[in-house]
């Protein structure tokens, strides 16, 4: 059995950190295209257009396999990558977080500003509802009116909710299926032979 869940933030929460004059207010959203994560940076460069920095990180994917950290024009090291361990410490994907710096005349060093990320960004996933999300197969099922007991009877022993069904001549319906058991409910629905499944 492989794992088919991942865990993502229910909604954008925020953090803050202070150190020496500096403020570092940190903004979590839950992002699902890189467009997403354009949209939130584009607004709060507008929000926040008279700070420093906006460094931030990104991860995407239930396999996590697309990520960025930017470090917005501070030293190298110090601002996206601090922020992107958080999101891997808490094991987060489908998720963006942006510090957003004030500068506040005293220089903190390598060191302290990569402290300051890190913090301010792991407040934000502090203050985050954290949700597990399961990786979904769809399907369509097409079959004959005749068949729909069959279907059914599938679909509840899979514990799936039927969706967008059209009950004719011909019937259709769609079904989101957790990974883990999308091989079985796809051989057992092809063992009707009267039933047509197609992957969405």
């Amino acid at each position: 059995m492989f794992d088919d869940t991942y865990k993502t933030i229910a909604q954008p929460s925020e953090g803050i950190y202070k150190e020496k004059g500096s403020k570092f207010l940190a903004f979590a959203y839950p992002v699902h295209t890189i467009e997403d994560v354009k949209r939130h940076l584009d607004q709060l460069r507008k929000d926040y257009f008279d700070a420093r920095h906006h460094c931030y990180a990104y991860i995407l994917g239930p396999h996590k396999d697309a990520f960025r950290a930017n470090d917005d024009g501070e030293p190298s090291g110090t601002g996206g990558r601090p922020i992107h361990g958080q999101l891997l410490s808490a094991d987060l994907t489908d998720t963006l977080i942006v510090v957003v710096r004030y500068f506040g005349g005293i220089l903190l060093g390598a060191s302290g500003l990569a402290n300051a990320y890190k913090t301010a960004a792991r407040d934000a996933i502090d203050h985050a509802t954290i949700v597990e999300r399961t990786i979904d197969c769809r399907y369509r099922l097409s079959f004959q009116y005749e068949n729909t007991n069959d279907v059914m009877r599938i679909l509840k022993d899979f514990n799936i909710k039927p969706e967008n069904p059209q009950y004719d001549m011909q019937c259709s319906l769609e079904a989101t299926v957790r990974q883990s058991l999308s091989v079985r409910f796809y051989d057992t629905v092809a063992d009707l032979r009267t039933v047509r499944i197609d992957v969405l």
